[in-house]
């Protein structure tokens, strides 16, 4: 299996009467993601950082909480539940499997 180093990926595509689309991938173990309160306009955020790429996710028009901004908030944290459930099981397979192959070879 061949893999690439670490890195990020990040595009913006523009088409004429088209909102733009902006993709971002980070595939790096120096991804930062914090969170907090803005003060100034009170507000939650969450951010996703690299040194290639900066995320920034807050309310809808960077206002007041509305019932959609709860709810996006909901599928984040679900979203985020399901990646760690995920990297947790595939690391046990992966550290499994190095732990066979090395007694194997003892």
């Amino acid at each position: 299996m061949s893999s690439l180093g670490p890195y990020t990926y990040v595009t913006l595509s523009m088409q004429s009467d088209e909102a733009p689309h902006v993709g971002v991938s980070f595939y790096t173990p120096r991804l930062r993601v914090s969170s907090g309160l803005l003060l100034s306009n009170p507000r939650p955020f969450l951010e996703f950082t690299s040194h290639e790429a900066h995320v920034h996710i807050s309310t809808t028009g960077a206002g007041p909480v509305t019932d959609a901004d709860l709810a996006i908030a909901r599928e984040i944290f679900n979203a985020a539940a399901r990646y760690l459930a995920d990297c947790e099981r595939l690391h046990a397979d992966q550290s499994a499997t190095d732990k066979a192959a090395t007694d194997t070879a003892a």
